[in-house]
C-alpha cells in the first residue's frame, strides 16, 4: 500500500497590529496571500484589529484572510 503523501504546506505568520484599516491594507494582505498560495504557504493574521477584521469581512474576504 502506498504511503500517503505529507503536507509540505508552510504557514507564515503575519502581524499586523497597528496597521490601518483601509482598503489599500486589504489590498496588501489579499496579494500576500495570493503570492503565498502559489507558493503553497498559508498565511494567518495576528493582532488585527477590530476594525481591520469588519473591513475584511465587509469585502468578502473573511474566510480568505481571516479563516
Amino acid at each position: 500500500m502506498p504511503t500517503p503523501e505529507r503536507s509540505t504546506t508552510t504557514v507564515v505568520f503575519c502581524d499586523v497590529a497597528g496597521v490601518p484599516a483601509d482598503a489599500l491594507t486589504v489590498d496588501a494582505l489579499a496579494r500576500l496571500r495570493l503570492a503565498a498560495r502559489r507558493r503553497q504557504c498559508q498565511v494567518r493574521l495576528r493582532g488585527a484589529s477590530p476594525e481591520l477584521r469588519e473591513l475584511v469581512a465587509f469585502l468578502g474576504l473573511g474566510d480568505v484572510l481571516l479563516g
